[in-house]
């Protein structure tokens, strides 16, 4: 193939679709970065085409590979992956797109059908892509993964053994907030201090213009959106596997609840079990959910406080790992009660995360750290 390979435009893939529609065919569709390719994508493309009777892939440019996967990556430039992608039989042409999602390329190239890999599921599409597939009437086929092969894999078996790649002792923290980040400011800060053996690898919002962002991006941390969804209090399933990716490709050994307001559930619950902690306003077991703070107020406690505890499936329910008090003082609102734990949340969390190791909790692998 010739070095200066240059791929498929938007219109040339329409002509394609419009012309197999003339003739009673099908055309297939799928996208994705392909950022290093092995056996899993390439027995999934040939499932693929077999749908049809030609397919387009339609390839995540450089820059959208960045905010869906982080700065490390893509590890191969836009063009050199759509040349290795063109040179696979499976594949009549390859398109690159710009944003983080195909809506706007599925609404204009309206494929007969879309395939995607076994790790979704239809409700685990992207809301915004789903929509735009059924839209424009196109048949949605889920082909079951290759096991043992995948991208994130590959590259941490690559990285295992590197010195340069590991972070000493450091324990690896992705924190996820929705708010103004104070509590990602205060580990930031005990890092810095060298108060807390960690570093940062991933910082995760739901908010895409939080607070919680703009810190990660001041102090140099990975800060990458995820759209939760419609629902303020729950993530959409697709936005449960886009977290668990990045933790995944981070390589975190502990998941940092800091304000976040939506509940984690599968397939992070499960495939993080017993490292990921959250930091409550109120003395657990009590006031446990939202509004903490005014409970205490409300049924007239004399101390309120805040706890870190492990988190699981069951609301508030963890295994608490430390506590601290702060009194209720005559005349208190909700806004100044959680002002004065806060305080204490920002001393408390860094401490724990510190002590994670000593205190005998596991890392990644499932397995306390010596």
């Amino acid at each position: 193939m010739s070095a200066d390979y240059t791929p498929a435009t938007i219109a040339d893939v329409r002509r394609l679709r419009d012309t197999l529609d003339q003739q009673g065919k099908k055309l297939v569709f799928t996208n994705g970065c392909f950022d290093l390719l092995h056996a899993g994508h390439v027995r999934y493309l040939e499932q693929a085409r077999a749908l049809g009777d030609a397919m387009v892939v339609a390839l995540n440019s450089d820059d959208s590979v960045r905010q869906l996967k982080g700065p490390d990556r893509p590890l191969n430039s836009e063009n050199d992956r759509a040349e290795v992608m063109a040179a696979l039989r499976a594949v009549d042409a390859v398109v690159v797109f710009g944003d983080e999602r195909a809506t706007s390329l599925i609404e204009a190239i309206q494929p007969h059908v879309y395939a995607k890999g076994g790790d979704y599921t239809v409700e685990s599409l992207n809301r915004e892509e789903r929509d735009a597939l059924e839209k424009v009437g196109a048949e949605i086929r889920i082909l079951p993964l290759v096991p043992g092969r995948s991208t994130t894999r590959t590259i941490n078996k690559m990285t295992a053994g590197d010195a340069s790649a590991a972070d000493d002792d450091s324990l690896r923290i992705a924190v996820l907030g929705s708010g103004a980040g104070s509590n990602l400011s205060a580990i930031v800060a005990a890092i810095a201090a060298g108060k807390l053996r960690a570093k940062i690898v991933a910082a995760i919002t739901d908010q895409a213009d939080s607070g919680f962002r703009q810190i990660a991006r001041d102090a140099g941390v990975p800060a990458l959106y995820v759209d939760g969804g419609a629902n303020p209090r729950r993530l959409s399933d697709a936005a449960q596997k886009e977290i668990f990716e990045h933790l995944e490709r981070a390589r975190a050994d502990v998941v940092v609840l800091a304000g976040f307001m939506r509940i984690l559930k599968e397939p992070v619950i499960s495939g993080y079990s017993g490292r990921i902690v959250n930091v409550h306003p109120s003395l657990l077991p009590k006031h446990k959910g939202a509004n903490a703070p005014q409970m205490a107020i409300d049924e007239g406690e004399l101390e309120s406080g805040c706890t870190v505890h492990l988190v699981t499936a069951e609301i508030d329910a963890g295994r608490i790992l430390a506590q601290a008090k702060v009194p209720v003082r005559i005349g208190d609102t909700a806004g100044k009660l959680h002002a004065r734990i806060k305080v204490e949340e920002h001393k408390l969390l860094p401490q724990v995360l510190n002590e994670w190791r000593e205190r005998g909790l596991p890392v990644r692998g499932g397995k306390a750290a010596s």
